[in-house]
């Protein structure tokens, strides 16, 4: 007798991915053992930190929208043949978004089983999942590559980006190895004396075999084996082999479709070259660990400055493998700002336990430059500030030095944490830049109405100024008078027009880079005075034109000028395009030399990197060449 409904399933799903890629036989094997849900509108299929189901599943009829708990954002919406609850089950771990019903629905529930079956046995659906794991899609084969669950990622808050799965996996670079010729014994005392949980045995160090925990559980203590028999006799073979560059979804994927615990890391890959390290099912806890949500809370944990600066440690690894998996910049920067504003938090936090009394009144800490436009992705030194509220006059040398005595204690503190001291000493511990709030009015109007060359200086890098900490309105307030100041005196935009313009596209007359010709970094290119800092300026000095305060970010305000002036449009999105190449490559430099990335070495840059540096300078021309014509600054050149 025929199943009827089986036939239904099957011709359904038969012109859906991965589906339509089972042969006839294994797809009926689905079918067949698929359960039909029907869900009422509202009604939840899993909720955020369910432990998981052992199914995943297909939208038949209807739509289910996959929610961020807290806020209740619909993040993502599967309609019609859309998987959903996959990645958990990959995972292995509970669900992270909850999943409802945003209209009445039918669902196919599949069993995980048979997606283990499936995967096993049909290489083409193993490579299908494998690029929807890494690349965070339900179809990653389609041109338009809808249900993208990342892809409003520019709208979404601090605490939500996670790209953990694509992040090149960190695994052990110096495995434990033995021949065929060791004993289980051994093994097993090696095993111990260095704290692992596994070793490899290899011939020629090519990986043959590996022992496990596992493996000296149920093969020795059980009796099976003698502890003085040859370790070939219990190895699990052939190894698994991958390349160093393995990604977390890769590896995850393969240990779940081998059903093994440990991979083996060869130079290419492959069981015939050398073995150069061993990832295990650890190794991605930990890695699942080290995201930044993850990170962040251990943050708000932390009880002195020694902690944060293992923390921010570990961000840099992240940079590293968010880099590696060709992340874009500006995502990167956004989640190494956040946790970098939680450093400064914490960091203020526990100095405010420091202090002998509370504060005196009212005050917010600014993060300026660099970190003010959420752009220091590399440990730079510090710029910052400290603004208080206004207090009587016979008040206010008490209140300062509080804020003065706090402010030192906080840049301490960073400093431990890897923020070097600002040479220049613009740091809220400089009675300088220690203010009340009427005090940086008036400094502010001094910079706007009588500006000179030192106080255009200071523009460009106090203008940028976030609130990490405290009193907002302060802030606010702050920034109303800078406006209008501006506006009672417009000329000040020429003159920071004229600092927008002081360094040209960075090529000679022959095309060639400008170089630092003197000095430390002779021969080098500076990447930042010469190319990042020029669309930094100008993207500034649009921006403060139009009098916009609410955007910082370099690339936010490019964005935001492509909707005032969609004249200039292409021309804005050329910067955006050439500023998230720049500061790719600084990142990438700082992270190969162990520093700020600031000075680079062309000769070590291969030609196609050179010419696509080259390809930013024309975006660099084209915006100085607005901004020359649009405040008339030719005849004051």
């Amino acid at each position: 007798m025929k199943n009827t409904i089986a036939e239904r399933i099957f011709d359904f799903l038969k012109d859906f991915p991965p589906f339509h890629l089972l042969t006839q036989e294994q797809l009926s094997n689905v079918s067949k053992n698929v359960k039909v849900v029907y869900l009422q509108k509202e009604k939840y299929v899993f909720k955020n930190n369910d432990e998981i189901h052992n199914h995943f599943y297909v939208v038949k009829d209807g739509a289910i929208g996959i929610f961020r708990e807290e806020d209740n954002l619909l993040v993502d919406k599967c309609d019609e043949g859309d998987i959903f609850g996959l990645r958990a089950l990959i995972r292995k771990g509970n669900y992270i978004l909850s999943a409802k019903a945003i209209e009445e629905s039918i669902i196919y529930s599949i069993s995980s089983e048979l997606l283990e079956k499936i995967i096993t046995t049909n290489i083409e659906v193993n490579k299908f999942l494998l690029a929807s794991f890494a690349t965070n899609t339900r179809n990653p084969y389609s041109n338009e590559n809808q249900g993208t669950l990342f892809g409003q990622i520019k709208k979404i808050q601090k605490n939500e980006l996670n790209f953990t799965e694509i992040q090149s996996a960190q695994y052990s670079k110096n495995p434990i190895t033995c021949t065929l010729d060791t004993t289980i014994s051994e093994a097993s005392i090696l095993m111990t004396n260095k704290r692992i949980g596994s070793i490899v045995i290899t011939k020629q160090d090519k990986p043959i075999g590996i022992i496990t925990d596992k493996d000296l559980r149920t093969k020795i203590a059980t009796g099976k084996f003698s502890i003085e028999d040859k370790v070939h006799k219990i190895m699990s073979f052939p190894v698994i082999t991958y390349p160093e560059n393995i990604s977390i979804a890769e590896a995850q994927i393969a240990m779940l479709q081998n059903k093994i615990t440990h991979l083996c890391i060869t130079k290419d890959g492959t069981v015939n070259s050398k073995l150069t390290g061993i990832l295990s099912e650890h190794d991605i806890v930990v890695i699942h660990g080290n995201n930044p949500s993850v990170l962040i809370k251990e943050v708000k944990r932390a009880t002195k400055a020694e902690t944060l600066r293992y923390i921010r440690n570990k961000a840099e690894q992240l940079i590293q493998g968010y880099i590696n998996q060709h992340i874009p910049i500006f995502f990167i920067s956004k989640v190494i700002s956040s946790i970098n504003d939680a450093i400064i938090e914490k960091a203020i936090a526990l100095s405010l336990e420091e202090m002998d009394t509370p504060p005196p009144t009212t005050f917010g800490w600014l993060s300026l430059g660099s970190q003010g436009r959420k752009e220091q992705l590399l440990l730079t030194d510090q710029d910052n500030a400290l603004v208080f509220e206004n207090v009587p006059q016979k008040d206010y040398n008490r209140t300062k030095d509080y804020f003065i005595s706090l402010s030192k204690k906080v840049t301490q503190k960073l400093n431990t944490v890897g923020f070097e001291f600002c040479p220049a000493k613009m740091m809220a511990s400089n009675p300088r830049w220690c203010l009340s709030l009427q005090e940086w009015k008036n400094q502010f109007n001094n910079w706007i109405t009588q500006p000179d060359q030192d106080k255009i200086m200071l523009c460009t890098i106090f203008f940028d100024y976030t609130l990490v900490y405290g009193n907002q309105e302060l802030v606010n307030t702050m920034s109303d008078s800078i406006f209008k100041s501006i506006n009672t005196y417009e000329i000040f935009l020429n003159f920071l027009g004229l600092n927008a313009l002081k360094n040209p596209p960075p090529l000679s007359f022959f095309r060639n880079f400008l170089v630092e010709h003197s000095g430390r970094h002779k021969d080098q290119f500076d990447i930042k005075t010469r190319a990042i800092m020029p669309m930094v300026d100008a993207a500034r000095l649009l921006v403060l034109s139009h009098n916009i305060k609410e955007y910082n970010s370099t690339i936010l305000r490019f964005e935001k000028l492509t909707q005032i002036e969609p004249q200039n449009k292409d021309l804005f999105t050329s910067c955006i395009n050439a500023f998230e190449i720049l500061l790719t490559f600084r990142t990438q430099q700082g992270l190969l030399h162990k520093n700020s990335g600031r000075f680079i070495d062309l000769k070590s840059l291969s030609k196609a990197d050179r010419l696509k540096l080259k390809g930013c300078f024309k975006s660099i021309k084209d915006i100085q060449d607005l901004i020359r014509t649009r405040f008339n600054l030719s005849q004051l050149l």
